[in-house]
């Protein structure tokens, strides 16, 4: 791994984000056209799914996306009527979030072809090299949490 120098396209976490926004460039130009769903409107859409009554800073925290964007896809997506903001009685200050009936109708239309976008990147390779690459990306993300700034 030790090299002289430092040589971009072999530098893995440029290779990471590269990789990441390529990924999520393909993907958000389906939701969008599918779904009229921006890539961070649909995160928000997919945690709050799997974490009905969730905060704004929980989804941040969840989806690692900063306040700002959170906070201007959340106005979106209420203002489209997919999710509700309720009163939070632990945190008068924040709001929880829900999906609303048709946010429930979306999500089920668009996981599927999540999972179909996944599948279809995904299954050039054998299931035990994606189970260690997810591990691999576990690992690199806690370790990262490790390290932290320089």
């Amino acid at each position: 791994m030790s090299q002289k120098g430092l040589i971009l396209d072999r530098f893995i976490p440029y290779r990471l984000s590269v990789t990441s926004n390529v990924v999520s460039d393909v993907i958000s130009t389906a939701y969008e056209a599918l779904f009229g769903l921006s890539i961070p409107e649909w995160r928000i859409v997919a945690v709050v799914a799997e974490q009905d009554g969730i905060t704004q800073q929980g989804v941040c925290i969840a989806t690692r996306m900063d306040k700002v964007t959170v906070s201007r896809a959340t106005i979106a997506l209420v203002d489209r009527g997919l999710i509700t903001r309720a009163p939070n009685r632990a945190d008068r200050r924040s709001r929880l979030l829900a999906l609303s009936e048709a946010g429930r109708r979306l999500y089920a239309d668009v996981a599927p072809k999540a999972i179909e976008f996944e599948e279809r990147i995904f299954s050039i390779f054998p299931a035990d090299e994606l189970d260690r690459f997810m591990t691999m990306l576990r690992a690199i993300e806690e370790r990262a949490l490790e390290v932290g700034t320089l």
